[in-house]
């Protein structure tokens, strides 16, 4: 009886402080510099809320460290609603897998550390290749490559980088043996990619134009669905790889211990907000909101599927 009349005013503090949510600024942590994708994400979800809200949301840019720094940032923040908190895949699940195989240990668990609220944003993937391999779908790049065993080439941001992976299932799922040649960053791995340097890539929207230029060729897109910048290109489920679904995705996470109720109100604000936002031709992230269980087994299958990946394909970190 004492035990549950002391919980009863342990968190009465909490449901008062959540019903009266948000009654201050809120800090938008986003593990991401200025300018790229997560960044542009983040700040168009900050001022909708804002707005939504009625209290300043503002964006905290904390780059570095492959995301490790602005997630510990975030990990140790207090739980009360007013530190919100940008995952990616990079930095919750790929981080993580590459700490099972002998990578630098994290200071914070993406599933004890946090609590998710909702998806807010994808960028999509696509599988491209330079213009002067004779492949015109997914089905005649396997072809190719199976006659040429160990002799197409393909570029990534990096070992162990969404670019690398996502090829890396491919090549695992179809049973490929391809040559991986990384590079320091996008921008690098694409130029290659473009100029012939390289034979293909799993990159994302800076290939759109050198597609429309008709330098590099787009097989299919990474996701489950076709994208607004692509309408007539496949995607990879389509293309014979079923529930093949890899794309650049931004969530929003809280540190773990945040009240349900503030929980569900920044879901409720999300959702409306993604659903406010219409996907566009001319843009390369698409809007889009999950509950918090939906993020939650996202984030758990991943972790798994990405662990199965990284040990099959023998990828170390460097």
């Amino acid at each position: 009886m004492r035990a549950a009349m002391a919980l009863v005013i342990c968190s009465a503090p909490l449901v008062a402080h959540a019903q009266g949510y948000p009654s201050r600024s809120i800090r938008y942590i986003v593990p991401f510099a200025p300018s790229g994708t997560g960044d542009v994400c983040a700040r168009l979800h900050a001022q909708r809320l804002q707005e939504r809200m009625g209290q300043p949301v503002v964006v905290d840019n904390r780059a570095g460290a492959n995301q490790a720094i602005g997630l510990e940032a975030g990990a140790k923040s207090a739980p009360d609603g007013y530190t919100i908190v940008q995952g990616a895949l990079s930095g919750l699940v790929l981080n993580t897998v590459f700490t099972a195989v002998g990578g630098e240990k994290l200071s914070y668990d993406p599933v004890r550390d946090f609590a998710p609220v909702s998806m807010v944003c994808t960028s999509p993937l696509y599988l491209a290749v330079n213009a002067r391999v004779p492949a015109r779908s997914v089905a005649e790049l396997v072809a190719l490559a199976r006659a040429q065993p160990g002799k197409l080439t393909y570029s990534s941001n990096g070992v162990g980088g969404t670019q690398h992976l996502a090829l890396a299932l491919f090549a695992n799922r179809m049973n490929l043996a391809l040559v991986h040649v990384p590079y320091k960053n996008g921008a690098q791995s694409t130029s290659d990619m473009v100029s012939g340097v390289v034979d293909m890539l799993f990159g994302g929207a800076l290939l759109l134009p050198q597609h429309k230029a008709g330098k590099v060729r787009i097989l299919a897109s990474g996701g489950l669905r076709r994208t607004a910048a692509t309408p007539d290109v496949p995607t990879m489920s389509e293309s014979g790889l079923p529930d093949f679904d890899v794309s650049s995705w931004f969530a929003l996470m809280v540190p773990a211990g945040t009240p349900r109720a503030i929980i569900e109100r920044l879901y409720r604000e999300t959702d409306a907000i993604a659903r406010a936002i219409p996907a566009s031709a001319s843009n390369d992230i698409e809007y889009q909101s999950s509950t918090p269980e939906e993020l939650a087994e996202r984030i758990r299958n991943e972790l798994q599927t990405w662990n199965k990946v990284i040990r099959e394909a023998g990828i170390k970190p460097e």
